[in-house]
């Protein structure tokens, strides 16, 4: 049973974000706050569920959230502020579209920045300790693969319904057949181009 609460006392919410190694499409994140007394043994770490659990999961957590918000930052956007910003980006605009202000909130992961002036702590492998924040794990993955696949359909070489924007084979031999789409991340290229993407 993952822990319900970081401080009993203050309004919390859960964040985490999904798609930061891909290397096309959207950041996602979402923020989910729960009442203290809310327990669901099922929740975890999205990618420790399997695909029908994570879909099913998502069904609870929107009926019995609180409040809940996903948002997404898009390629163009990740090339120019880096994807590392991009993912706090992402993560603060899922803050602000909450219904209720949180007092509190926590983050997977070690790292965090934001203009908004609520107080947050950053917990390692937080999915797998906190409801709140494996709840937000898996609304940013359903939410970003259901956009993926939505992608796919225009772009069916890529196999994106599939790798969802990852590196996977078919993936980068797309990519080396017909180039980049304007849903890729540029910025990745460096990092591809000394390996079997563009030799």
């Amino acid at each position: 049973m993952l822990a319900a609460y970081f401080d009993d006392k203050l309004i919390e919410a859960g964040c985490d974000e999904a798609g930061r190694g891909c290397l096309a499409g959207p950041v996602f994140a979402a923020a989910v706050i729960f009442d203290k007394s809310y327990h669901n043994p099922e929740l975890d770490d999205s990618k420790k569920l399997t695909e029908k659990k994570r879909y099913r999961l998502r069904e609870r957590i929107l009926e019995d959230a609180v409040s809940w918000c996903v948002e997404k930052v898009d390629a163009e956007e990740i090339d120019r502020i880096n994807i590392l910003n991009a993912s706090f980006l992402a993560m603060t605009k899922a803050v602000e579209g909450l219904s209720l202000r949180p007092e509190l909130l926590l983050i997977d992961g070690n790292k965090f920045r934001s203009y908004l002036d609520i107080p947050f702590r950053c917990i390692i492998k937080g999915d797998g300790k906190y409801q709140s924040i494996a709840a937000a794990s898996i609304l940013a993955k359903t939410f970003r693969d259901d956009y993926m696949k939505s992608l796919s359909e225009e772009f069916p070489a890529y196999g994106w319904s599939k790798n969802k924007g990852y590196g996977t084979r078919i993936h980068c031999e797309a990519l080396k057949e017909y180039g980049l789409t304007e849903h890729h991340r540029k910025t990745f290229n460096k990092r591809y181009t000394q390996a079997t993407l563009f030799p």
